[in-house]
């Protein structure tokens, strides 16, 4: 009786700690993959990097350091939780991850070290940047795209890209949202999102008073999309998200005159 009350206390005990700590299995495959990486940085010479008869000798310089994030790409998760969030995050069949997921409420989930890559930008592109996954972290905001964004989770926002720049040295224009990257594609983080408090707290670029504003005979509308950053080969898709993000219009696909005393003082900043 005895043993039988202790191997139902320890399936017990075992049962509370796998319901606290739901992700352990993942977690152990995450460390598992940053250990082959952290093997394959020590491996030299790299194998199959050039050819055999090009490598005279493996010499270590001793200056160089990890590669460093440039740009924050801010997402909503388009679930209905961040429950939901989280287990799609771990599922290796979804193949998509960002570094941080905030819930509604502010709490902040660090799924992936801001140091490596992961696969939240598929194939945006911003400015010269083809490759976004390389050179940036992803931030996701639980919400299904239709929905205000709470205080909390925006304090909770603010407070986390504040130690990114920080840490990072990452300039203001470099904090961008998901539908910047992917006009053609995504429309994250939703027409609700409040671009212009980012900017006047440090995160993204916002336009001056365009009151008294007088637009040069020769301004082009698409080449100040294209300086801005945004991708233009589909030039309706480029104009929809500018004014989703400038002016909270959802869905427009042309430009007004006052449209583009707008664009023309954002793109002033980039001159």
């Amino acid at each position: 009786m005895l043993y039988r009350l202790i191997f139902l206390f320890t399936g017990f005990s075992l049962f509370l700690a796998c319901a606290a700590r739901p992700y352990q299995a993942t977690n152990k495959i995450y460390k598992q993959q940053a250990d082959r990486y952290a093997q394959l940085i020590k491996t030299y010479p790299v194998r199959d990097s050039q050819p055999a008869a090009a490598l005279h000798d493996w010499v270590g310089t001793t200056n160089f350091n990890m590669r460093k994030p440039n740009f924050v790409v801010i997402h909503h998760t388009a679930q209905n939780s961040c429950e939901q969030t989280l287990k799609t995050f771990t599922l290796a069949r979804t193949q998509v991850s960002a570094h941080y997921i905030i819930c509604k409420d502010g709490t902040v989930y660090h799924m992936l070290n801001d140091y490596l890559r992961a696969w939240h930008a598929g194939i945006g592109r911003w400015g010269n940047v083809t490759d976004v996954n390389s050179g940036s972290i992803g931030i996701e905001l639980d919400n299904n795209g239709a929905e205000i964004f709470p205080d909390a989770q925006m304090n909770a926002l603010y407070t986390l890209l504040a130690t990114l720049k920080k840490t990072y040295d990452i300039p203001a224009a470099n904090f961008i949202g998901h539908e910047d990257i992917a006009p053609t594609r995504k429309n994250d983080p939703n027409v609700l999102f409040n671009w212009k408090t980012m900017s006047e707290k440090g995160f993204g670029l916002w336009y001056a008073d365009t009151t008294g504003a007088i637009i040069p005979p020769d301004f082009s509308s698409i080449q100040a999309l294209r300086i801005v950053g945004y991708d233009v080969r589909d030039t309706t898709a480029a104009i929809t998200v500018f004014k989703r993000k400038y002016l909270q219009i959802d869905k427009s696909k042309t430009l007004t005159d006052d449209d583009r005393k707008v664009l023309y003082m954002l793109c002033k900043q980039f001159l």
